[in-house]
C-alpha cells in the first residue's frame, strides 16, 4: 500500500511544515487551550517512552500477547494523545464508556487483561477503585484531572528517559498495517459486551475512503460524540490526516455555546441531538407573534417540501432564497454560521429533519455502519448527485455490499474487523461465508443508494403470524412534535401497540392554549383531553401503514428514556429489552 500504513502516521504529516497552532483544543478553566502540532508530537513521543519504561509493549505481537491500556474519560486532547502513544509502542487501546456499569467495567478490564488505565476525574477514579481488588492484572491508574492522592497523567511524559526515547523509532517501524490497533467493547442492547478487534488497516482504510466524502481539509471541527465510539474516533483520524483542527465541546449542555465560539465547518452527531436542536428552534418559532411568526412558519413550510434530486422551479427557488435570508440565516448563526455540513449516524435520522436543515443550507449527510465495519459502510456526499433523502447514501470506495435473500445487508472489505476478542464462535457466526452479517435489513435503490428498512433482530411476528418492522413506524411517529420518544411493541400479541413519551414542552404549550390546568407529567398523561390528542396523532400516522402495522392502543409515559436511567445505549439507541422489562405493566395494560 502507498501512503500511510498506521494510524499514528498522521503525526508525520505535520513534519517539515510550519506547526499548526491548534491541532487539538479544549476548554481549561473557562478558556480555550490549544495544542500545536509540535506540542502534540512531542507529548505523544514522551508518553510512548514513559509507557515503555513501565513495561507496556506489543509483547509477542499476538492479539493475546499485546499489552492493553484502557481509557475511561470524556473527549479531550489528552485522550487522543494517549491513543497515539499507545499505538506507537504496539500496545492496544481499549476505550470504555464513562457511563458503563461497574459489573461491565470489571468484565472488560479482566477479559482484556488491562494493565494500565487512564481515567477522567475523581468520580471515574472511584468507579475503578471500587473493583480494583477484583482486577488482579491492573497495575496502575492515571487521572487527567488533578485528584488528591492519585497519579496525574503528566507524570508520564515528564518521566520519559532518553534511552526509551531512543528505542521508540525501531519499535514504531515494526508495527504493521494488519496489526491490531484497538479493542472496542460494544455496549450492545443485550447481553455481555463483545470486544471488537480493529486493526490499523480496518480503521485507516475507512479514513482513506471517507476523506473524499467530506469537506476538504484543513477545516475546524467540533467534537462531542464519545471518542470511545469508533464513529467519532475514525472521524478524528480523518481530521488529523487532513491537517484539520479539533475542538472538544465542554459537555453535551454547552454544544450550542461552543458552536458559536468555535465556528466549525463540520461536526458529527446522532439523530437524537439533531432532534433536540430542531425542537428548540421550533419552540422559539412558536413563541414569535404576528408577522414574524407567519414568516417563520412560511419558511418552515417551504423547507419541508425541499428536494435535492429534482428541480423545484424558479418561483420555489426564489422563495427559498428569501426564506434563507430572513429566517434560516438565524438558524445558521446559532450553529456558528460556518457549517459546510453535519454528518449523522448511529441511528436512523428522520427524513423530514434532513430535508428541512438541508433547505436551510445546513446539509445533513446521513451515513451508516457498525463498530465491526470501522464504522462507515455508506454515506451521503456533499455532491448533490451522490445524495438522496431517505437513504444512507452510496457505498464508500473499497467496500462491497450485497443484500441476502432475507434482506439482510452483508458487507465485505478492508474495513471489516479482525473478529471478536476471545470469541471465535461469535466471529465465525458474524463472518459466515466471508461476509460480515450486519443484522440490518435494507435495499439498494437504483443499485446505488443504500436504504435501511429495519433491524433484523427487532422485527417481530404478531400472534396472527404477520411480520412487523418497528423502526419505520417509530421513525414516522417521531415526526410529530408532540412525540419525544416511542417504542412499538407486539411480538406474539394480537395487535401492534406503543409506549409513547410525550414532548412535554410542546404538550404544556398546547395545554395552555386549551385551558388545561398545569400539573405534573404523571397528571398530564392521565388527562382525557391529552389522551384524546395522542389518539388523534396516532390515527393520523396510522394511515401510512398496512392494517397489521397500525398502532391499535398505546400508553403514555411520564419521563424521558436516558442513558443514566438505563433505557438507552451511550450512542443513544433504545435498549428494547430493558424498556419492555421495565414497563411490563404499561405493556400489559395495552393488551388487557
Amino acid at each position: 500500500m502507498t501512503g500511510p500504513t498506521r494510524l499514528f502516521d498522521c503525526l508525520q504529516i505535520y513534519q517539515g511544515k510550519s506547526p499548526l497552532p491548534d491541532v487539538l483544543a479544549a476548554k481549561e478553566n473557562g478558556q480555550w487551550k490549544t495544542y500545536s502540532s509540535t506540542e502534540v508530537n512531542d507529548t505523544v513521543n514522551k508518553l510512548s517512552a514513559a509507557l515503555l519504561g513501565l513495561g507496556i509493549s506489543g509483547g509477542d505481537r499476538t492479539e493475546e500477547g499485546m499489552d492493553k491500556v484502557a481509557i475511561i474519560a470524556k473527549n479531550r486532547p489528552e485522550w487522543v494523545m494517549v491513543d497515539l502513544a499507545v499505538q506507537q509502542i504496539g500496545a492496544v487501546l481499549t476505550p470504555i464508556y464513562p457511563t458503563i456499569t461497574v459489573a461491565e467495567l470489571e468484565f472488560i478490564l479482566n477479559e482484556a487483561q488491562v494493565k494500565l488505565i487512564f481515567v477522567n476525574d475523581e468520580e471515574l477514579l472511584q468507579k475503578v477503585l471500587s473493583i480494583r481488588d477484583k482486577v488482579p492484572g491492573l497495575q496502575e491508574i492515571y487521572t487527567f484531572e488533578h485528584v488528591a492522592n492519585a497519579r496525574h497523567w503528566k507524570e508520564l511524559p515528564e518521566s520519559a528517559t532518553p534511552a526509551n526515547l531512543d528505542r521508540l523509532p525501531a519499535i514504531r517501524d515494526k508495527i504493521q498495517y494488519e496489526d491490531l490497533a484497538t479493542i472496542i467493547y460494544t455496549s450492545g442492547t443485550t447481553g455481555i459486551p463483545k470486544g471488537v478487534m480493529l486493526s490499523h488497516k480496518n480503521i485507516l482504510s475507512n479514513v482513506v475512503s471517507c476523506i473524499p466524502c467530506l469537506p476538504r481539509g484543513p477545516i475546524r471541527a467540533l467534537s462531542f460524540l464519545p471518542l470511545n465510539h469508533i464513529y467519532e474516533r475514525m472521524l478524528t483520524y480523518v481530521y488529523l490526516f487532513s491537517g484539520s483542527s479539533i475542538y472538544y465541546a465542554e459537555n453535551m449542555d454547552t454544544i450550542g455555546e461552543n458552536l458559536k465560539e468555535v465556528k466549525p465547518q463540520m461536526f458529527v452527531t446522532v439523530p437524537r441531538l439533531l432532534e433536540k436542536v430542531y425542537d428548540r428552534i421550533m419552540q422559539k418559532g412558536a413563541e414569535l407573534t404576528g408577522v414574524k411568526k407567519k414568516l417563520f412558519f412560511w419558511a418552515h413550510g417551504l423547507a419541508a417540501r425541499y428536494e435535492i434530486n429534482k428541480s423545484m422551479g424558479a418561483w420555489y427557488n426564489l422563495q427559498l432564497s428569501l426564506a434563507n435570508k430572513l429566517i434560516f440565516s438565524k438558524w445558521r448563526e446559532a450553529l456558528g454560521n460556518n457549517l459546510t455540513c453535519v454528518a449523522s449516524g448511529g441511528a436512523a435520522c428522520q427524513v423530514r429533519l434532513i430535508r428541512i436543515f438541508t433547505a436551510a443550507r445546513i446539509p445533513i449527510l446521513e451515513g451508516y455502519g457498525l463498530t465491526e465495519t470501522s464504522p462507515v459502510i455508506s454515506v451521503n456526499r456533499l455532491q448533490v448527485e451522490d445524495r438522496m433523502f431517505g437513504t444512507v447514501g452510496p457505498i464508500i470506495p473499497d467496500v462491497e455490499v450485497k443484500i441476502a435473500e432475507d434482506g439482510e445487508i452483508l458487507c465485505k472489505g478492508p474495513n471489516v474487523m479482525i473478529g471478536y476478542y476471545k470469541r471465535p464462535d461469535l466471529t465465525a457466526e458474524a463472518l459466515e461465508g466471508g461476509w460480515f452479517h450486519t443484522g440490518d435489513i435494507g435495499v439498494l435503490i437504483n443499485g446505488k443508494y443504500l436504504k435501511i428498512t429495519d433491524r433484523k433482530k427487532e422485527m417481530f411476528k404478531t400472534s396472527g403470524g404477520k411480520y412487523v418492522a418497528p423502526l419505520m413506524i417509530e421513525s414516522k411517529l417521531q415526526e410529530s412534535p408532540f412525540v419525544e420518544q416511542i417504542i412499538v411493541v407486539g411480538p406474539e400479541r394480537k395487535f401492534v401497540g406503543a409506549l409513547i413519551v410525550p414532548s412535554f414542552s410542546y404538550l404544556k404549550d398546547w395545554c395552555r392554549q386549551h385551558d388545561i390546568p398545569e400539573g405534573t407529567n404523571a397528571e398530564l398523561i392521565r388527562h382525557p383531553k391529552i389522551i384524546g390528542l395522542y389518539q388523534e396523532i396516532v390515527e393520523s400516522y396510522n394511515k401510512h401503514f398496512s392494517h397489521v402495522e397500525q398502532i391499535k392502543r398505546f400508553e403514555l409515559l411520564p419521563a424521558e428514556w436516558t442513558v443514566l436511567t438505563g433505557e438507552m445505549t451511550p450512542k443513544l439507541s433504545l435498549k428494547r429489552k430493558v424498556i419492555t422489562e421495565k414497563y411490563r405493566d404499561a405493556i400489559e395494560k395495552i393488551y388487557a
